[in-house]
């Protein structure tokens, strides 16, 4: 149970902060392309990436605030099921250039992103 509470309590903010950046994105950057999740993603792809290196080389943290931080706050706050909305939206709006171009960024930039934390983390760590 208490790894369940565990998982629970990091969902529950990692969704709130991937509400409150998403939001606060597009405020930025404007409405018609999902900008907000984009950054959402690749940044919880880079943010997984450290987690996941710094946990295999300096850190071995607790199987409770492991599961805290990756399972709860990093799952909820870098969602593709808002991304596979997005997308569905920009295709039901007709906007297929976008839509395709959305994939791709996201994909690419996300997966750039985690590989970029691994590699920053065996910098640092070496």
């Amino acid at each position: 149970m208490p790894l369940i509470l565990a998982i629970a309590a990091g969902g529950a903010l990692g969704a709130v902060a991937r509400h409150l950046l998403a939001q606060q994105v597009m405020h930025l950057a404007g409405g018609g392309f999902p900008t907000g999740i984009l950054v959402v993603n690749v940044l919880g792809s880079f943010l997984m990436g450290v987690l996941v290196e710094v946990s295999a080389l300096v850190w071995q943290p607790a199987p409770a605030l492991r599961a805290f931080l990756a399972v709860g706050l990093l799952g909820a706050f870098t969602t593709f099921s808002t991304f596979s909305l997005d997308v569905a939206l920009l295709y039901e709006r007709g906007q297929l250039g976008l839509a395709a171009l959305y994939v791709t960024l996201s994909v690419v930039l996300s997966v750039g992103g985690l590989f970029f934390g691994l590699w920053l983390v065996r910098c640092l760590a070496t």
